[in-house]
């Protein structure tokens, strides 16, 4: 099968790795050093629809798979679809349920989905009384794409409402502002042909950049799969009471989502909520997720994208799955490039590791550099979800990067047992 993948970090080395491991034969837009291993790179600008859709009709392609969030909901998807090319990927006005948060609210309630209370403000004096109507801690979400760090959760409503006025400054701006989920949250990727609902296994990211869950957000810095500490009925819930839903509902709008549902959830004392919906996979849960994916990830995708998921079953490898992110020096905030990458061939000689590439660039003496924020993802699988993490770190421990910085805690209360679940969601 001849696919075109379009994006350029982890998220889409994790693809790339899956879609060749599965046969196909791949080109990635723009992709990077490290999906050059795999398939062909080719300068492309993501977010142009009209450049994507001439590069998969020039390529013959017979998928084409769209991994970030920026080109589809500029539209990719809906111009690769007007040329008559399979596209796994919402269109436009599907992918709003990124796009917009206030969108997505809005799904969410027409669907009966449960989901945080939230008010949506675009003027400071109403962040303020939302702020004051909820309480502490206080969450305030940018409306729009914000590669994951859009998001404030803080005691201080101080810092509330500076984050607020930051987002509310851009043209159009407006936030959310959400009450505070209690519980664990867990992360369940949804395939739709804009009909039919499969989870995937679901999965937890870390947001935030410090052990203990501690520091600014970022766009995920780790994940691990599976959660043993899950109701063993997560998916079935979330299908139910959440994905379907909401599949159904824009169905009935006359904008099928055709792609990737992402559900970014909290088992909370009250019950399941949404916390956040995504239009396509997660970072770095893809990691994970597909790690521990049996069935060809070319023929699932192709299923999705050509209305054929229900028939469609998917198989699991035995055991677990964790990924540690490497990041630059000073992110997420004012990111250092340029620092000389080493010792990743000796990292994928641990047994059942692998380094997915993010943020990485050859230099013009053919060396490899940070380039990004993220940098890279390193995974780790074993029998158990102790050896999947002993594999992550001891592959890790061989990587140099000048100043880069990683957690050392990713799935460690999991490993412990110390994860719980309220009663309420049980």
């Amino acid at each position: 099968m001849k696919i075109l993948l379009i994006g350029s970090g982890a998220r889409e080395h994790a693809l790339a790795r899956s879609l060749a491991q599965a046969g196909a034969d791949l080109v990635v837009a723009p992709g990077n050093p490290g999906t050059a291993a795999l398939g062909e790179n080719r300068a492309l600008v993501a977010t142009d629809p009209d450049a994507v859709a001439a590069l998969a009709q020039e390529l013959a392609a017979d998928l084409v798979v769209v991994g970030p969030e920026a080109p589809l909901v500029a539209g990719v998807a809906d111009a690769v679809r007007a040329v008559g090319i399979p596209v796994f990927g919402p269109d436009a006005a599907a992918a709003r349920l990124e796009g917009s948060k206030a969108f997505a609210k809005e799904i969410m309630a027409a669907a009966g989905v449960p989901t945080a209370l939230a008010h949506v403000c675009t003027t400071l004096d109403e962040v303020a009384e939302a702020l004051d109507a909820f309480g502490a801690p206080h969450v305030v979400k940018d409306d729009g794409l914000a590669a994951g760090k859009g998001v404030v959760v803080t005691d201080s409503r101080e810092e509330a409402l500076a984050h607020a006025a930051e987002c509310l400054a851009k043209v159009g701006g407006a936030v959310v502002v959400e009450e505070f989920l209690d519980g664990p949250e867990v992360s369940l990727f949804c395939l739709s042909d804009g009909v039919t609902v499969l989870p995937l296994a679901p999965a937890q990211d870390f947001k935030r950049i410090y052990d203990g869950d501690a520091g600014p957000n970022t766009g995920g810095m780790g994940a691990y799969s599976p959660l043993d500490w899950a109701p063993e009925d997560i998916a079935e819930q979330v299908v139910t009471r959440v994905a379907q839903p909401t599949i159904d509902e824009l169905a009935r709008r006359g904008t099928p989502f055709v792609g990737l549902l992402y559900c970014g959830l909290a088992l909370t004392s009250r019950g399941l909520r949404v916390i956040e919906f995504n239009a396509r996979f997660g970072d770095p849960e893809t990691q994970v997720v597909l790690a521990r994916l049996d069935t060809p990830l070319d023929e699932v995708l192709l299923a999705a994208a050509t209305g054929r998921l229900d028939q469609v079953a998917l198989h699991w490898h035995d055991g677990a799955a964790v990924t540690v992110v490497v990041a630059a020096p000073g992110y997420p905030a004012a990111v250092e490039t340029g620092g000389a990458l080493t010792g990743l061939e000796d990292a994928e000689a641990v047994p059942g590791a692998w380094v997915l590439h993010a943020g990485t660039a050859l230099d013009d003496g053919g060396a490899l550099v940070a380039a990004g924020g993220r940098v890279l993802s390193v995974v780790g699988t074993g029998a158990t979800l102790a050896d999947a993490r002993t594999t992550a770190y001891e592959a890790l421990a061989r990587i140099g990067l000048p100043g880069g910085q990683h957690r050392t805690d990713i799935a460690a209360s999991a490993e412990r047992g110390e994860v719980r679940v309220p009663d309420a969601t049980v």
